[in-house]
């Protein structure tokens, strides 16, 4: 399988459950602005969509949406059980939680990276999205992970966009149970593996 992806961005939410899952893949580095490859291959080429995550399957398939492709990623090795078994309650919580970050988290971030963005909009876009973060810290007392006491998907996703924060003025360190969940994840080693591949760690 093939990882498209760009440092930093959602696609660091399937490099961590690649990592996690144990299975082989290559990663591969598509600029978001250029829209090239390393080898000066056109990314719109590949995804005219332009941007990341894409996950190109052994068969030639290509799958995109981070959510999407966790679950499948998680899928094909379910004895690790980085997502509930699907027609159980807790498997649509971890859709339920997707679905959650996507929409209410990782798009209530965009305004805030977009330098065309008056900055009174990104005011009020950074007060939704502590609003927001204030609630996930609630739901994570007594937790260590969004669903419980294990890892699962949805984990990477959040611990990928609630770390945007410190770049865009979002502040979530008096989150104590939220900061405890991100120092948390920081130190699982399939983390750590995604972000040194993708340059953000040493």
């Amino acid at each position: 399988m093939k990882l498209y992806y760009s440092p930093g961005a959602c696609s660091l939410s399937p490099h961590i459950v690649l990592q996690e899952a144990g299975l082989p893949f290559q990663a591969v580095m598509a600029s978001t602005k250029t829209k090239k490859l390393a080898d000066g291959t056109d990314y719109l080429t590949i995804n005219p969509l332009g941007y990341v995550p894409l996950l190109e399957l052994d068969d030639g398939q290509r799958l995109h949406e981070g959510p999407a492709i966790v679950q499948y990623v998680a899928d094909r090795v379910p004895e690790k059980k980085l997502v509930p078994a699907w027609g159980t309650m807790e498997r649509y919580r971890a859709i339920e939680w997707l679905n959650f970050i996507s929409t209410e988290l990782h798009k209530g971030f965009s305004p805030l990276f977009n330098p065309a963005m008056p900055e009174e909009a990104k005011t009020i876009a950074r007060a939704r999205l502590n609003d927001r973060l204030k609630w996930v810290d609630g739901q994570l007392e007594g937790r260590d992970y969004l669903l419980g006491s294990s890892f699962t998907v949805p984990d990477a996703y959040l611990f990928v966009v609630a770390g945007w924060g410190r770049h865009v003025g979002v502040d979530i360190s008096g989150l104590k149970h939220l900061s405890a969940f991100m120092a948390r994840m920081a130190a699982r080693p399939a983390v750590q593996a995604a972000m040194k591949a993708e340059g953000l760690l040493k």
